[in-house]
């Protein structure tokens, strides 16, 4: 018996025998004040109350909390953490390779930025077999027309709710919604062995034998220990966030030199009638897209230098670009024919983040690759997009910087090994917490690539748990011909 096999069966051993992970909060060189020293913690289903030791530190400011049992909600083979198109992809191709497969999303529906997110538009999906291919298939046949002439690539937010669940459904995966991800657990190999959620039922733990990391900020990595780069420079700078929103009022005939399917010069003529009536985007390319009937989708906000990990900032952020465009369609409506009904249907849960953790794997994608058109003999995805870097402040060119694409970029190759986690083993990552680097990433980042990224995580992850071998000790000619 191996060491790595000892300890995750000791650590199993420990976490099945009672149905519960015995975490420790604090460090051990945390103080508590004496005037609290206990801590009553109920479970919020069965309203049973432990008692825990524990208490405020000396200065205040935190709040010790030395221990607690936590119930084991599931194990499976592969746990998938974030249910958007990367994380999809992860779990049909898992359970479809005969794994059971645990899909954990935050929000109420799958699909994240395409859903919640409201994005409307899928990048660099032509071409592309596999899952993304028998998507964009489902999303133009249940769809409008405006759905079918794009091959499904512009589609109706609620017909990809209906066609993600049942895909999962009928492909055996199990779906918990409303459960956020807060911690990982790794034993003295530094394998990850489950993950702690928050949810209506409380802290939980998760046990699996492999896991995939599609939250978009590489979470589940972070909470791992793993290590990761974000932005670019010594103050990391990240590419603004943008709130989407769906509106309704106005007939497409009459306004079709605006919106984006006529060509990209729309972006320019809404700008233009913006400006010359008073109107100023935060995003100086204005996206407006036909989805069906009288329902659009519209692109018109940049929110600079809010981190993705900081909720305080993506609140601010949320709060500030859902007036904004409340403001801009107010703007738009006084303008009189053919706008003077035009109104917002709904804007969007989540504000859309392009840019989170980039974590540390096994090969690092670089502007160097897409500039050589990077050719691997491991390779699970071609990507095309451009480099796409959205202004990083508002100085200057507000829609994209253009000095980073001067390596310039011909079609690459993503290799399988940078989706493999280098400070942990069992952890794969798929969509744009891959392993690359600033440039890189604001190409491959588009969510036609998150689809076949997590495929290849997914079956690498069921295909390594079957074999019994962590995923970096298989190569993807082994995983591919699985």
């Amino acid at each position: 018996m191996n060491t790595r096999d000892s300890s995750r069966r000791e650590f199993l051993q420990v976490a099945t025998g009672g149905l519960i992970v015995s975490a420790s909060l604090a460090s051990p060189d945390t103080k508590a004040t004496d005037d609290i020293n206990s801590t009553r913690v109920a479970n919020p289903v069965s309203g049973d109350v432990l008692r825990t030791t524990g208490g405020l530190s000396a200065d205040g400011r935190q709040l010790v909390e030395h221990q607690r049992a936590i119930p084991v909600a599931g194990r499976s083979d592969v746990l998938v953490c974030g249910g958007g198109p990367a994380g999809i992809a992860a779990a049909l191709a898992a359970a479809r390779a005969g794994a059971s497969v645990q899909l954990i999303e935050v929000a109420g529906c799958l699909g994240g930025v395409w859903t919640v997110g409201l994005l409307t538009k899928i990048l660099d999906a032509e071409g592309k077999s596999g899952i993304m291919a028998e998507l964009l298939q489902e999303f133009a046949s249940r769809g409008s027309a405006v759905a079918q002439r794009s091959n499904g690539t512009v589609y109706d937010p609620e017909v990809v709710k209906r066609v993600l669940e049942e895909l999962c459904v009928d492909a055996g995966v199990k779906i918990r919604l409303h459960t956020r991800l807060v911690g990982a657990v790794t034993d003295h190999d530094k394998r990850v062995v489950a993950v702690l959620t928050e949810s209506k039922s409380g802290r939980e733990a998760w046990l699996a034998d492999r896991f995939v990391d599609c939250s978009g900020d590489g979470d589940l990595a972070a909470h791992a220990g793993c290590r990761f780069d974000v932005g670019i420079g010594d103050a990391c700078n990240c590419q603004p966030m943008s709130m989407l929103a769906l509106l309704t009022g106005v007939d497409p005939d009459e306004i079709q030199p605006y919106i984006r399917e006529t060509g990209s010069v729309a972006k320019r003529r809404l700008l233009a009638l913006m400006e010359d009536n008073g109107v100023t985007p935060s995003y100086r390319a204005p996206t407006l897209r036909h989805l069906h009937s009288g329902i659009y989708s519209i692109m018109t906000n940049h929110e600079y230098g809010v981190s993705a990990f900081d909720a305080d900032a993506i609140t601010q952020a949320t709060i500030h670009a859902r007036r904004e465009i409340h403001e801009i369609v107010d703007g738009l409506r006084n303008l009189g024919d053919p706008w003077h009904n035009l109104s917002i249907v709904a804007t969007a849960e989540q504000i859309g983040v392009r840019e989170g953790r980039r974590i540390r794997g096994r090969y690092t994608v670089t502007a160097e690759d897409l500039a050589n058109g990077l050719r691997h003999e491991q390779a699970v995805c071609r990507a095309k997009f451009s480099i796409d870097v959205h202004a990083l402040d508002t100085l200057g060119n507000k829609e994209v910087n253009r000095q980073f694409k001067t390596g310039g970029l011909k079609p690459y190759d993503i290799p399988y090994p940078a989706l493999i986690a280098a400070d942990v083993d069992g952890l794969l990552m798929a969509g744009r917490c891959i392993s690359g680097d600033f440039i890189a990433h604001s190409s491959y980042r588009v969510t036609g690539n998150a689809v076949p990224l997590g495929e290849a995580a997914g079956l690498a992850a069921a295909v390594s748990a079957n074999r019994n071998v962590m995923p970096h000790e298989l190569d993807w000619s082994e995983i591919s011909s699985a």
